[in-house]
């Protein structure tokens, strides 16, 4: 089953009120900042922030042999979830090239949530349809059907918990469950894109708004502040957090994006792209990401080459920069060739025709403290 996909979130009225500067993004109308990038971005590091998530993909995978079926559609392992767990996951072709990124929710022995990249939604819809088609299990693309707001940062517990009917603090990271969040029946789970605790809330498209409200009016006092895309990149980049299309493509391998923990090659039954993941898991590496901290003067921004000090041919190419809020320095992710990638390693990003001194560094640049 699906439906069609609208082109404004449910929220759109909640954007325009609060003066966000939209943008389309993916096909949809989504704010890319409200007080700016940086304010929102410090909101989040600092006490909290919420996202209008909805232009994700939320597709249910269901039936008795689900778990089977996604074995054989994903590169992980999703039959040996514990219900109630997360899992990243991909979806690679035949040639082992990247679909897209995902998080696998399972609900149940025989239902499982599979969220998808706002972009790559039908895409990833249409290829899991065919992969568990032969399997007795059935997908339902909930997409427009569903509202999804994240609440980032170190006070969401704060602001959830006396919205919720459910203990969340109990919550592990990386896990779901069922709750009443402001009277609203909602899948919650406690996973995010930002490197911070958080939560995750999946409700009813016509919801959306009124759980809105509801965390705002309880986070406001505490420092909750409404976050656009613009600080969600900056947070997921010092994170270390891939971005599809950026880091992650069809052109490249789990193995090279530094993600070949997830692929699962000793699955029985093996899965899409198994045969050509083998072979790129024994095969040297022609590109792999990696880190970069900028210590010359400027800034790297994708697509910019990246050099071997005195090189005249490029070693690689920036796939995400920016100045890091929080380090206060400017941070790239790059691929570059293999000789290139070790820590310490130094190079030079040619900022706009003048070669910039930068420095290999281990991801992610920002981790929370425990």
């Amino acid at each position: 089953m699906t439906d069609a996909q609208p082109s404004a979130t449910s929220l759109i009225e909640r954007h325009k009120a609060l003066g966000a500067r939209l943008v389309d993004f993916a096909g949809w109308e989504m704010p890319v900042q409200y007080a700016g990038i940086l304010e929102e971005h410090r909101a989040v590091r600092q006490n909290a922030g919420l996202f209008d998530v909805s232009h994700m993909g939320e597709l249910w995978v269901e039936g008795p042999e689900a778990a089977t079926a996604l074995d054989h559609a994903l590169v992980s392992h999703p039959s040996r979830m514990e219900p109630d767990r997360a899992q990243y996951s991909m979806i690679c072709d035949e040639d082992g090239g990247i679909i897209d990124d995902l998080i696998v929710y399972r609900l149940g022995e025989q239902r499982f949530l599979v969220v998808a990249n706002a972009g790559n939604t039908g895409t990833v819809a249409a290829e899991v349809k065919e992969r568990v088609g032969r399997f007795d299990a059935a997908l339902d693309d909930a997409s427009a059907r569903t509202s999804l707001l994240a609440l980032q940062g170190p006070r969401s517990l704060d602001i959830i918990a006396s919205l919720s009917d459910v203990d969340l603090g109990a919550l592990r990271y990386s896990s779901i469950t069922e709750a009443d969040v402001a009277g609203i029946p909602a899948h919650v789970a406690r996973t995010g894109y930002t490197g911070e605790d958080g939560f995750e809330i999946f409700v009813p498209w016509a919801a959306g708004p009124d759980l809105w409200d509801a965390l705002m009016a309880s986070g406001s006092p505490l420092g909750l502040a409404p976050v656009g895309l613009g600080a969600r990149d900056t947070l997921r980049l010092e994170a270390g957090m891939p971005l599809y299309g950026n880091e992650l493509d069809r052109e490249t391998n789990p193995y090279e994006a530094g993600l070949g923990r997830v692929v699962k090659l000793d699955k029985a039954g093996g899965f899409v792209g198994r045969h050509a993941l083998a072979a790129a898991s024994e095969t040297p590496l022609k590109k792999q990401l990696c880190g970069l901290r900028v210590t010359g003067r400027g800034i790297a921004r994708h697509g910019y080459p990246v050099y071997l000090p005195g090189a005249t041919e490029a070693t690689g190419v920036v796939t995400s920069g920016t100045q890091s809020p929080t380090l206060g320095v400017p941070i790239a992710m790059a691929y570059v060739q293999p000789d290139a990638g070790p820590t310490g390693t130094a190079l030079e990003i040619d900022v706009r025709n003048n070669r910039v001194a930068a420095e290999v560094v281990p991801l992610p640049f920002y981790k929370k403290e425990a």
